[in-house]
């Protein structure tokens, strides 16, 4: 009988004569699993326990534990825990691990209890069947080399899932920091190109006084710099890890050398300056750090979110520039092109939003010396920081392409009654209101009116809308 759980293959009773299969054992009973299998019984019965399949832990957070994995077993060989040829094949099978090359291995679904256990134990399991392999033993053969005594030797779960977390957001956020900086520098070359384009200014939807184009893109390039700051400064927060701490921080079951010397093994392997926390017990316990994090990935998409909502006015009702298009709109309307790429980011948006609530509130779910709640922490986080990172490429590549409708501008500039504001350093606020009024009963542009009644000549009303006078910081005193 054929058992399948998952789409993984494990035989039954009944069945075997061929010894295609193991047999592994734990306090609960027994399992058959594929022979060639690198997972073992702890991944299978997380396999059955937590059926989801919608959320596989991400490549970030694999190599991430392959690569605390590594620097653990280093140390492990530091100490002198193993033989050489047992060290070696271990530290190479981590090594593998932290450099993507047997992730596919790691199955077990990021909806599960345990703190993260399942994932902890699937990693323990393949880097055990790869070391065994690489000293050419068979996998399953764990008094040669055990997925807990060897690989988890002087670890616990719940100190080496928040630093693979923090080792993977890192990673993450520096990707994402760089993917923020394109977009700003998109929109400040958008900048300069539209800054003699003199448009309308509007507040709560409606013609407020003038601005420029350029402008406009310069406010979005200076709030993804206050993105990329921020993003930046995150770093800090997640550098203090808890590894070394073991169960709740008190570092039991771990000698002293290797609590003070793991977190060094980490910082030389990965370049980036990790720190013991000072109270690892606090550090097991507290995930309040993840949710400032995440609250800054939120920023970002807000950000993202009013920007693309923006981009969707500027180019549809509003007229003032064009973004390129790239594909059909529409399956019944020949030559409708939509703004799908500022449409997927919004939604992007969305859910960066929507997993940083989620977040929140899992942080907060947090009871005594541990957060049970960390692998949906996980996922959501580095979601959002993906989602955020491809939208901010996206965006990128969507910007470079808007051109500008001048005479659009131009046009609205001059049919709108809006620009009379620009008027009221030279003729005053009552004088305005009368040229609003007559343009308004007669139909004439205000520039008609402020000319052809004698208040302005072409060339005053000309330089008191230019784009000069516009961009100046406060109005010039007018004498006319």
């Amino acid at each position: 009988m054929l058992v399948v759980i998952n789409g993984f293959s494990k035989i039954g009773p009944g069945q075997g004569m061929e010894k295609n299969y193991r047999t592994e054992s734990d306090s609960l009973g027994s399992v058959e699993i594929s022979a060639d299998s690198l997972f073992g019984i702890n991944t299978m019965r997380a396999l059955k326990n937590f059926p989801f399949k919608s959320r596989p832990a991400p490549e970030s957070l694999i190599r991430a534990y392959g690569t605390v994995k590594y620097a653990a077993l280093l140390m492990c060989r530091d100490l002198d825990v193993w033989d050489n040829y047992k060290a070696e094949s271990l530290i190479n099978a981590a090594r593998e691990m932290s450099q993507g090359e047997l992730s596919s291995w790691i199955v077990t679904d990021m909806m599960q209890g345990g703190a993260g256990t399942s994932l902890n134990m699937n990693v323990n399991e393949v880097i055990a069947n790869r070391a065994l392999i690489l000293m050419g033993k068979c996998a399953g053969d764990y008094s040669a080399v055990s997925p807990t005594d060897d690989v988890n030797r002087f670890q616990s779960t719940n100190d080496t899932f928040p630093t693979a977390l923090r080792l993977a957001l890192i990673n993450c956020l520096r990707s994402l920091e760089s993917s923020v900086s394109g977009l700003q520098q998109s929109f400040e070359n958008k900048e300069k190109e539209f800054a003699r384009i003199v448009k309308l200014g509007r507040t709560e939807l409606r013609e407020a006084v003038l601005t420029t184009l350029g402008r406009e893109m310069g406010t979005y390039a200076e709030a993804f710099g206050r993105d990329r700051w921020r993003l930046y400064k995150c770093e800090e927060r997640l550098r203090v890890v808890n590894l070394g701490g073991t169960a709740i921080g008190t570092g039991l079951g771990a000698p002293r050398e290797y609590i003070f010397g793991v977190v060094t093994k980490l910082r030389d392997l990965t370049g980036i300056g990790f720190a013991r926390a000072e109270n690892l017990q606090e550090a097991t316990s507290n995930t309040d750090v993840f949710a400032e994090v995440s609250g800054i990935l939120k920023a970002c998409a807000v950000n993202l979110l009013k920007t693309a909502g923006d981009l969707r006015l500027l180019s549809g009702p509003l007229g003032e520039i064009n973004l390129v298009p790239v594909q059909a709109g529409s399956s019944i309307m020949p030559g409708k092109y939509n703004p799908v790429i500022a449409e997927s980011v919004s939604q992007a948006a969305y859910q960066v939003m929507s997993n940083d609530s989620t977040v929140t509130h899992l942080c907060a779910a947090g009871n005594l010396e541990l957060n049970a709640f960390m692998p949906l922490l996980a996922h959501n986080m580095l979601d959002s920081a993906e989602l955020l990172t491809e939208s901010c490429k996206m965006l990128a590549l969507c910007v470079e392409g808007i051109s500008a409708n001048e005479q659009v501008c131009q046009g609205q500039v001059e049919n709108s009654t809006a620009v009379v504001t620009a008027l009221v350093s030279a003729l005053g606020y009552d004088t305005c209101s009368k040229i609003a009024q007559k343009s308004a009963e007669s139909g004439k542009s205000i520039r008609d009116v402020s000319v052809g009644e004698g208040y302005l000549s072409g060339g005053e009303f000309d330089r008191l809308v230019s784009f000069e006078a516009v961009c100046r910081l406060g109005s010039k005193i007018e004498n006319i």
